[in-house]
């Protein structure tokens, strides 16, 4: 794929994806449930947004908590939606949101009581997250974050097919746990996030903006390939949503600085 094409195929994703509520499945109670199982966050706390999107999660971080939140995504038109909400609710002492990729982070030590990291440690992997993400904490940080799991076992296969093409790291909530015991974090709390967080809040309006999107790009093969890959995405939750979903973790790390 040459460079215009690329570009064409960002642009494309992007435009799907735009106007979008949430840039993946998750809803407010499920937030601050999480957000509850954090001890001690004060004026004085601060906190990491990793992979914010538009902010929904940071915004209700922010409603739900007197500390300090930096958000981070790759995208800037998602940091522009954010930091327009950001000022327009008078956040902006506490909130501040900017570009930056977070694969290459260049944040300092020990900076951040919470690092927090609603449906996108898939990018850099549960056990590098936690890994990488730690000197980044305080002694006794906290990371909260959200991922894909296997909730039943022997998938169909074509429920297994579809994942092995998305995310072949799907493991079950089990797996994650261990992971996480691993990596050196004590798990705090999990729980899986409702099927209304897929449909209400994810899936449903991304329905409606596929709808608009076929019609604007009729007979362009590209898009419309896109369009059918979200499709078969959506298609397949609908029919094997009991099997999988997202588990929302929360964890601790050991108050020892190395990692096992």
């Amino acid at each position: 794929m040459n460079a215009d094409s690329e570009d064409r195929a960002t642009r494309l994703f992007f435009e799907l994806f735009d106007g979008l509520p949430r840039q993946g499945p998750g809803n407010t109670a499920s937030t601050r449930r999480a957000l509850e199982s954090v001890p001690g966050l004060g004026a004085e706390s601060r906190v990491l947004d990793l992979g914010c999107g538009t902010g929904v999660q940071t915004l209700v971080l922010a409603q739900s908590s007197p500390a300090h939140i930096l958000a981070i995504d790759s995208h800037p038109p998602f940091i522009d939606v954010l930091n327009r909400e950001v000022h327009r609710s008078g956040l902006a002492d506490r909130v501040a949101a900017r570009v930056a990729d977070m694969r290459r982070l260049e944040l300092e030590d020990g900076a951040f009581d919470l690092i927090w990291c609603e449906g996108a440690i898939y990018n850099v992997g549960v056990e590098s997250g936690l890994r990488d993400w730690r000197r980044m904490l305080r002694p006794g940080g906290h990371v909260a974050f959200t991922e894909a799991c296997w909730r039943k076992p022997n998938p169909p296969a074509a429920c297994v097919a579809f994942w092995e093409r998305e995310y072949p790291a799907i493991r079950d909530t089990a797996a994650v746990l261990d992971a996480i015991d691993g990596c050196g974090y004590e798990t705090i709390e999990h729980f899986p996030l409702p099927a209304s967080a897929w449909w209400e809040d994810y899936y449903r309006p991304l329905q409606d903006n596929l709808t608009a999107f076929r019609e604007r790009h009729r007979g362009e093969t590209d898009a419309l390939a896109l369009a059918d890959s979200v499709q078969t995405e959506i298609d397949t939750w609908h029919a094997y949503a009991e099997f999988y979903g997202y588990e929302f973790f929360v964890v601790r790390a050991a108050t020892s600085p190395a990692s096992r």
